[in-house]
């Protein structure tokens, strides 16, 4: 976007306001994507798999029966790894969503500051004169 002249002023901001407006959009359907994203994990024996949301929160724990075989110290690390790993993934993909709507609403540019609406009541005052 361009920096406006006076008169252009009303179209610069119409436009921001616009832009803002598609912005906010985004964001509430990228928080509505985040809360479909499920990380998924599976022990190499396929015996423990697990799921995680968005938020990574656990979503789904399986056990094979056959794990309680392998013993508790050995299963619980094995549980434990799974879970981390589902909750690593459902983060990756997270961070990929956010990273690709923090792009598009770095597109928006500054809001205008102080100096922008002063320099515009100083030159209206220079105009008057």
């Amino acid at each position: 976007m361009w920096s406006p002249a006076p008169e252009d002023d009303a179209e610069y901001l119409a436009q921001y306001v616009d832009q803002s407006r598609q912005i906010m959009r985004d964001l509430q359907a990228t928080r509505s994507t985040i809360q479909q994203v499920e990380g998924r994990a599976r022990s190499d024996d396929g015996l423990v798999e697990a799921s995680a949301d968005g938020h990574g929160g656990l979503t789904r724990l399986r056990i094979d029966p056959r794990a309680l075989r392998i013993g508790e110290a050995t299963l619980g690390k094995k549980v434990t790894a799974v879970l981390r790993m589902a909750q690593e993934d459902a983060a990756r993909q997270t961070q990929k969503i956010a990273d690709e709507a923090a792009g598009r609403a770095a597109a928006l540019p500054a809001p205008l500051d102080e100096t922008f609406v002063r320099q515009r009541v100083e030159q209206a005052a220079r105009d008057l004169f």
